[in-house]
């Protein structure tokens, strides 16, 4: 009798497969931008400093996880001029699309990695070499059974933390309540983290440097509530 199949538990990735098709502008922005402002990926730490001119080096370095079409990415980075953004998206679509818009706002504090996030935090950033990370509308595996896919876990969380420095924070905004709820059970677990808000329900007032996207502003005028959760890491150990 045939022995059954061995299941293997599936890998946390900070994407989901989805299908999308590469405009001509994009892809003409991938071929022509992707030298200037895209990282290739490494399995080796590296300094991050190091990606931006070496009039930037000094300023603090914020990751971003997953993009999107880079619309808020390019807006906070242009409102944070003195802050170097790291910004990783898996989709080319995407990175074509944040590419065209970096080109177009002369930004110069951003670089993409088009790379899954969780394997860059895992292999390519060393130890407290960033200020800050953006997650920003993750996806939700909304069913209850898939709950166990979405990215703000334990684990992560904890991985993550070795990423940041001292007093440097997790900023993370989702649409979707209950996993409001988790992100803010699972931050506050952290015995390296702690919550820089002071409301009652533990959420935070949405910072002024992250702008409503065209989904948000959909939602919102349906009626949808958002969340947005702000820990940061303990400056003593």
């Amino acid at each position: 009798m045939p022995l059954p199949p061995i299941e293997h538990p599936r890998t946390i990735r900070s994407f989901v497969m989805r299908a999308g098709r590469t405009t001509v502008g994009q892809q003409r922005a991938l071929d022509t931008l992707s030298a200037q402002w895209l990282v290739p990926y490494r399995t080796t730490a590296h300094d991050p400093t190091h990606l931006f001119d070496a009039t930037r080096a000094h300023l603090p370095i914020v990751l971003e996880i997953g993009f999107g079409m880079g619309e808020a990415t390019a807006a906070i980075a242009a409102t944070l001029p003195d802050t170097n953004f790291l910004a990783c998206e898996v989709h080319p679509p995407g990175v074509g699309a944040l590419l065209t818009r970096i080109d177009q706002l002369g930004l110069n504090n951003l670089r993409l990695i088009n790379h899954d996030a969780v394997e860059v935090i895992n292999c390519m950033l060393p130890d407290q070499c960033l200020d800050g990370v953006h997650i920003f509308f993750p996806d939700p595996w909304h069913k209850k059974r898939h709950n166990k896919r979405r990215l703000i876990q334990s684990g992560f969380v904890d991985k993550l933390v070795t990423k940041l420095k001292p007093g440097a924070y997790i900023h993370a905004a989702t649409d979707w309540e209950d996993y409001a709820h988790q992100i803010l059970h699972t931050l506050s677990m952290h015995p390296g983290l702690g919550n820089r808000s002071h409301r009652s329900d533990g959420f935070s007032e949405k910072p002024r440097y992250r702008p409503l996207t065209k989904f948000e502003n959909r939602g919102l005028r349906l009626g949808h509530g958002v969340w947005d959760i702000v820990f940061e890491r303990n400056t003593i150990a």
